[in-house]
């Protein structure tokens, strides 16, 4: 490597030319980027733009192609790696989080800054205090010993932000750092980022929330099929031009209006509890219907939605499936009684990612694929994926390829292939646009529209108040494990749900709409 001279005007980090070719695709295409001292710089883009490669080059994860020009407060690199990126503070907070689910939330957040004090021994008041340091950073409150695979993804999230935190930052990359956060903590993290942005420290944001963008953002970054779009000031932007440079086309948000409220009663819920997780919960879900539910993280809406799934029996109180009681005690008999359900964790949850995608799609039917022999009928089978595959218009290079070389839209599709491969009436989505792209999400939810209009019952579980205002027949609040509020997305606001939301304690008790 060769240093050159630097001056005040220099950004921290410049990159010229920088291209990336894998075997028949091309992922990024000469692109240059830059990222001042204590700016925060937005990078987004459809999935498959090339955001992902940049920020592994960036990070020296990925080596470009010949011919890129790498510069750090004004050091040249021709060999830049890993290391490089780790001695002049670049860190990253990935998708995937990098944790460590076998140990307690406190060594997770301090084990970095441990290891590179060299110490023979471990000090644990010390990893206490180095935990509570970081959680202070971001106002958040986690219980430190508890193990990281018994916390939800969202606190998970959380502790992997704290653990860059212990370091000395001086460009933190986040990539979809809010994808399963809720509002409030939200608000928390940019507040973080603007603390450190104080400090110095640059950010680079990387999101596929345009509200948060426009609202964090000095500059953003706009990446399409490999190649830099352009960097815009901030101001210069709003959610309609953002989402035309993205996709190169304009992407219309309608209301949802249904075509009629059906009287057909598939799924309800009289009076269920369950200590810890929700209590009194009463409410009725119509044949056609789309069913919001919102809330705070910890209100409690993804126990409601597993106990609906026979995966989280109530303790008290009853359920009912086309007006016959039932107690749901297995997954199993859920879906036995027409009921699908699309986790909030898609990743962990709702595929299993080595294997390819037609195997993901028939899993939750292999019993009705058997032949007369008890074998499965590979020629049914083959039918069955490619119509899933068809039908829902998933953009796959073969039913044989694994998941995991999906975009994120396009797993959420064979997610819900998956699904409604069961012919269910009834289908439960949690989060189902967590992490994917505005043109994604726009499909993703022509999709959930389609199901009503077919019959199928949904609860459409999200803590954006705009994707439950604009697909949802009605909306629920939901708030430590109680439904406080209901909405007419017709007649309601964003900012007045968001206060419900916000100020519940406020609020009367949730009596449930006859």
């Amino acid at each position: 490597m060769s240093g050159v001279g630097t001056n005040m005007t220099q950004p921290f980090l410049s990159m010229q030319n920088v291209s990336k070719r894998y075997v028949g695709v091309q992922a990024l295409d000469a692109v240059d980027f830059e990222i001042n001292k204590g700016e925060i710089h937005c990078l987004v883009g459809e999935n498959g733009s090339g955001k992902s490669t940049l920020i592994k080059i960036i990070s020296g994860a990925v080596r470009p192609d010949e011919g890129a020009q790498i510069e750090i407060k004004g050091e040249r690199f021709l060999d830049y790696g890993a290391i490089d990126a780790i001695h002049r503070g670049i860190e990253v907070i990935y998708q995937d989080l990098s944790l460590f689910p076998n140990l307690p939330v406190a060594e997770n957040i301090a084990l970095s800054q441990i290891v590179a004090r060299g110490n023979r021994f471990v000090n644990w008041r010390d990893v206490q205090h180095i935990a509570e340091e970081a959680m202070d950073r971001i106002g958040v409150e986690l219980s430190l010993d508890e193990l990281l695979a018994d916390i939800l993804i969202a606190d998970q999230q959380l502790v992997a932000i704290c653990r860059a935190l212990t370091r000395d930052v001086r460009l933190m990359i986040m990539d979809e750092p809010t994808a399963s956060l809720t509002r409030k903590e939200v608000d928390s993290l940019l507040a973080v980022v603007h603390d450190m942005q104080s400090k110095g420290i640059a950010t680079l944001f990387v999101s596929h929330k345009l509200d948060e963008v426009l609202q964090i953002a000095e500059r953003v970054t706009v990446l399409r099929d490999g190649e830099k779009v352009g960097t815009f000031s901030s101001q210069e932007l709003d959610d309609e031009k953002l989402t035309m440079l993205m996709t190169g086309k304009r992407v219309e948000y309608t209301q949802y209006v249904a075509e009629g409220q059906n009287d057909d009663v598939l799924l309800e819920a009289r009076n269920l509890s369950k200590r810890g997780n929700f209590q009194d919960i009463s409410f009725q879900l119509h044949r056609g219907e789309i069913l919001g539910i919102t809330g705070l993280l910890g209100s409690g809406r993804t126990e409601l939605a597993l106990a609906l799934f026979g995966a989280n029996p109530p303790e008290a109180g009853e359920i009912l499936v086309r007006g016959r009681p039932t107690h749901l005690n297995s997954i199993q008999e859920a879906i036995g009684l027409g009921i699908g359900y699309v986790p909030e964790n898609r990743l962990e949850q709702g595929l299993i990612m080595k294997q390819s995608i037609g195997k993901n799609i028939v899993i939750t039917i292999l019993k009705k694929l058997l032949n007369e022999f008890g074998l499965i009928d590979l020629n049914a089978t083959q039918a069955t994926i490619h119509n899933w595959i068809e039908e829902l218009s998933i953009m796959v290079p073969s039913a044989g390829s694994p998941a995991q070389n999906l975009s994120g839209g396009n797993q959420q599709r064979v997610v819900l292939a998956k699904w409604l491969a069961t012919d269910p009436d009834i289908l439960i989505l949690d989060g189902p646009t967590i992490g994917i792209d505005v043109a994604a999400k726009r499909a993703i939810h022509d999709i959930i529209r389609e199901l009503a209009k077919q019959g199928i019952a949904i609860i459409l579980i999200s803590d954006e108040v705009p994707e439950v205002l604009q697909n949802c027949n009605r909306v629920i609040v939901m708030h430590k494990g109680r439904f406080i509020a209901e909405y007419d997305p017709q007649q309601a606001t964003v900012d007045e749900v968001q206060d419900a939301i916000y100020l519940a304690g406020n609020y009367s008790r949730y009596r449930p709409r006859s």
